[in-house]
């Protein structure tokens, strides 16, 4: 078996006596959508922190590309071809659409005119080619997800992480973004995303973790997950499998 692009293993995390995250272990291999789902207050953001090197862990490693990366900076890990958006959008708010793309572009390419074309062509991408001269203070908030997106793609990452990326768009918003984000793992990206959108993630995922309270409590299929009581009741509280089991049998 291939290994994985990204495999986390029995990653912990404390924000003093609270234990964040709790001996949680994942994977991604390239070329595949992975969706991390789980309630509010799971550890979801947690863990992609700790993935990311935002936060360094309790316990656990992170392994990327058959090394152990754990505890390395962002900044080195972007070098390394990881990169992640974040669940509130916060762009240069004063700069254009084009240049805050080109600030991610210029990781990989030093010449202005190299990175301006990466630029444009992940706007493009991502469907905001119409828009790069719009100050990104005047984009709508659907809007500014596709700029959170294209920052991350300008790094030209291996492995992408999405925190969220669907969060407050409508469902014609939806429709448009996913075809993007699939065609991301047609490229031979490994992406990782940490979703609420549950139609999304059963028309994306090839795997999906479940988490919850910290810790990794189902994994498999979009379909298996999603009927697995535990999961039901991780969602929708104490005894709600029994009676989601019950409304069935009637």
């Amino acid at each position: 078996m291939v290994e994985p692009l990204l495999s986390v293993e029995g990653i912990s995390h404390r924000f003093g006596g609270l234990l964040a995250v709790d001996a949680a272990s994942l994977w991604a291999p390239a070329g595949s959508i992975t969706s991390l789902i789980g309630p509010n207050g799971a550890g979801k953001t947690t863990l992609f922190a700790v993935i990311s090197g935002f936060l360094k862990p309790t316990a656990g490693r992170v392994r990327y590309g058959g090394e152990d990366v754990t505890g390395e900076p962002p900044h080195r890990l972007a070098r390394r071809g990881m990169a992640r958006t974040f669940q509130i959008t916060k762009p240069f708010a004063g700069l254009s659409v084009r240049d805050n793309i080109l600030i991610g572009a210029h990781l990989r390419h030093p010449a202005r005119a190299d990175a301006l074309a990466v630029a444009e062509t992940v706007a493009r991408d991502v469907g905001l080619g119409e828009l790069l001269d719009r100050p990104a203070h005047t984009m709508t908030a659907a809007a500014r997800k596709r700029l959170e997106l294209a920052r991350a793609l300008a790094t030209e990452p291996k492995l992408l992480l999405l925190d969220e990326v669907l969060a407050g768009l409508n469902p014609s918003e939806i429709r448009e973004v996913v075809p993007v984000i699939r065609a991301l793992a047609g490229r031979g990206l490994a992406v990782v995303m940490i979703e609420h959108v549950m139609q999304a993630v059963m028309s994306l995922s090839a795997h999906v973790f479940v988490l919850a309270e910290g810790r990794i409590i189902a994994e498999g299929s979009p379909a298996h997950v999603t009927a697995d009581p535990a999961v039901v009741e991780a969602y929708l509280g104490h005894g709600a499998a029994a009676k989601v089991g019950a409304h069935d049998v009637h």
